[in-house]
């Protein structure tokens, strides 16, 4: 019976240590940083912890500083019909080895942790649509995943595009949640 629990318990710990391996994951080659700020619109996403009390109107506004970061304002409407905010700051990924414009990492933590690399997110341009109308970002463990546009109501046929293209990629489209 020991025995039977030690490999159950070594098989658990296995399982819970080992990572998906995935390919290296392709980004836009070339983003132009002052074309892509602006408003977006959420379209689709994988569900994630950090949007669960949003039931609509996601929007994310970026806004380019002096410094070349990038200012971010997420809200989105919440159950009582008002709206969640959060603020953060973007850059070029620092664990990258070329820098990238397509690969940036995010952070909602304040400003004075900016310091610890774990408060940083990744946030890679997969893929823009329409002349910096549509965008598939995700990250390069493919837990998360969004489709912006510009327009409020998007073209679904170009939506349907970018998640196939995400489904190439290894993203488990099949639970992406649309927006209403």
């Amino acid at each position: 019976m020991k025995k039977v629990l030690g490999i159950l318990l070594v098989s658990m710990l296995a399982a819970c240590s080992s990572k998906a391996s995935y390919a290296p994951l392709d980004t836009e080659k070339s983003v132009d940083l002052t074309q892509y700020v602006g408003t977006w619109y959420e379209q689709a996403k994988l569900p994630n912890r950090f949007q669960a009390q949003c039931i609509g109107d996601t929007q994310a506004v970026y806004s380019l500083k002096a410094d070349s970061s990038i200012e971010v304002l997420n809200s989105c409407r919440v159950a009582d019909g008002s709206f969640d905010e959060a603020k953060g700051q973007a850059r070029l990924a620092t664990a990258v080895q070329t820098p990238d414009s397509a690969k940036l990492e995010v952070r909602f933590a304040p400003a004075w942790m900016s310091f610890i690399p774990a408060v940083w997110g990744d946030y890679w341009i997969l893929k823009i649509a329409g002349d910096y109308e549509y965008s598939l970002v995700g990250t390069p463990d493919r837990q998360y995943l969004w489709v912006l546009s510009r327009a409020k109501q998007a073209d679904a046929t170009v939506v349907n595009e970018l998640l196939d293209y995400a489904q190439e990629w290894g993203f488990a489209t099949e639970g992406v949640v649309r927006a209403e």
